[in-house]
């Protein structure tokens, strides 16, 4: 901070750093330097929401021109009205398109996926807290072994080796893949959601007798579900955006149906901004879904009330 002196002549402006001056008839000749201007103007959490829309739409058109120069430069030519009939057909009627299609084959793949997820996940950190050497072994063995090698590695390994031996087909290959890579995922989530527990808890549940079976269905868990949701939530925004390696072994998802649109009519940023906007509807959903469902096991807490109103 610079500072001022104690005496400013009559009517010259004063060149400040972000603070104000002591002496108040420099206070009102203070003038900020221009960086530090538009640093409050953008850090400011006082200013209306139509300046945060305004700074974004600005943003958003910054990149808008910045693509379209980039396309002009390439001598690529948009041709949208071809590239909109894949989504959904409305000759004779309305028909999903093979986008939208495909977009179901991900729906599948991913709900399939999480929910038997989240049965391994809870089975593995259940193994890993046990009493049980073998147990934790196993749980410790599956966790370092998944979470050190690429998810695409195991998509091939399971569906290559393991599938041809006990006869799934590649759908229940991709499910079961990336079912065991998200679980050891939400296996250390939910772990650290159970550590998170008060020990008093515990205490508590053995004073009134309660198995530990019963300590982690009645107390533990129910506490722990307030912690782990925020990260579960981003996992399971993971899993959806994982689920377009299953294109890799012919399932015709959402990204496999974007290849072969674009194979056949050679409409490369028309068909990949389509599937990457239909993306980021269904992560932008599953996190607004969880956030309420966040505010609803929090509606005593300050952050929830704000949230809501």
């Amino acid at each position: 901070m610079n500072p001022m002196p104690a005496a400013v002549p009559e009517g010259r402006a004063v060149e400040c750093d972000g603070s104000m001056p002591r002496d108040a008839a420099a206070k009102g000749r203070c003038r900020v330097r221009l960086p530090v201007r538009i640093w409050r103007a953008v850090t400011d959490a006082r200013r209306p929401w139509a300046v945060d829309m305004m700074l974004y739409l600005a943003v958003m058109t910054g990149v808008v021109w910045f693509t379209l120069r980039g396309t002009e430069q390439l001598g690529y030519h948009w041709q949208w009205h071809r590239a909109l009939r894949y989504l959904a057909d409305t000759r004779g009627g309305w028909h999903a398109g093979p986008l939208l299609q495909g977009l179901l084959v991900t729906f599948k793949v991913s709900a399939v996926s999480l929910v038997l997820a989240a049965v391994i996940g809870l089975a593995a950190v259940l193994l890993r807290l046990s009493r049980s050497v073998v147990g934790r072994a196993l749980a410790v063995c599956y966790l370092e072994t998944v979470r050190n090698t690429p998810l695409l590695i195991q998509l091939f390994v399971m569906y290559f080796v393991v599938a041809p031996l006990t006869g799934m087909d590649r759908f229940f290959s991709a499910v079961l893949a990336l079912s065991l890579f998200e679980g050891a995922y939400i296996s250390e989530i939910i772990r650290a959601g159970i550590q998170a527990v008060p020990a008093g808890q515990w205490e508590a549940a053995r004073s009134l007798g309660l198995t530990r079976a019963a300590t982690y269905r009645k107390v533990v868990l129910p506490q722990a579900l307030g912690h782990v949701l925020p990260p579960l939530t981003g996992q399971m925004v993971t899993l959806v955006k994982d689920s377009a390696l299953v294109s890799t072994i012919a399932i015709y998802d959402l990204t496999m149906q974007a290849q072969a649109i674009i194979a056949e009519t050679f409409l490369v940023f028309e068909i990949w901004f389509m599937v990457a906007a239909m993306y980021l509807v269904v992560t932008l959903s599953l996190s607004l879904l969880a956030q309420r469902l966040e505010c609803r096991l929090r509606t005593g807490s300050k952050a929830c009330r704000k949230a809501a109103a």
